[in-house]
């Protein structure tokens, strides 16, 4: 296939598809490296080999997981050229989002109620990581937020269709990413001591 051949708008949506997949790619360089130090790390005298993730993690993973379904309903309902719908699935998508950066911290205070900090003299170099690590999936998730927030945005204004449903895929599969990338993080976690 010819990239290009097209239409404008066909030509305009290709190369927006091939900017998110660039940078999807470059997050999953960045976090390939950090769960490779980590890895790496976990040889050291001091690191945590009995540690185990808080509850607060695991009720954010459900609730991740949760999120990329009612994000599907979404697109779907918008398919079948269900309005309300789409926006009832879109509201929950959102809802579900705050629900895991909240349980994220609620984890984090796990954290901090077992001694560890991120840095200090209550710090240790496991906790670090973990911190880390789930940080910078948080601020992504707010990204995520934030493209959510315009879809609602430009839902609302009729801008999406059957036939015209460019932001709610890119938003979509931006989202769908990170909560997949969030249940890889989890699962390496929780298994890679």
């Amino acid at each position: 296939m010819d990239l290009t051949q097209g239409t404008p708008q066909e030509k305009n949506s290709r190369a927006k598809k091939m900017m998110l997949w660039f940078g999807i790619a470059s997050l999953i360089m960045s976090f390939a490296g950090w769960t490779s130090a980590f890895m790496v790390s976990s040889s050291r005298p001091d690191w945590l080999k009995d540690f185990v993730l808080p509850n607060g993690f695991i009720v954010s993973t459900v609730v991740i997981i949760l999120s990329s379904i009612s994000f599907i309903l979404a697109k779907k309902a918008l398919k079948n050229g269900q309005h309300k719908a789409t926006s009832l699935w879109l509201f929950i998508t959102l809802i579900l989002g705050v629900i895991f950066i909240l349980s994220q911290f609620s984890g984090f205070q796990q954290i901090i109620d077992l001694g560890y900090n991120f840095t200090g003299p209550t710090s240790n170099v496991t906790m670090s990581y973990i911190y880390l690590i789930a940080v910078v999936h948080i601020l992504h998730v707010a990204v995520g937020l934030i493209c959510l927030l315009v879809v609602i945005y430009n839902h609302f204004k009729q801008k999406y269709s059957s036939g015209n449903m460019l932001g709610l895929e890119l938003a979509a599969t931006f989202w769908h990413f990170i909560d997949i990338l969030w249940v890889y993080l989890f699962l390496f976690l929780y298994f890679v001591r």
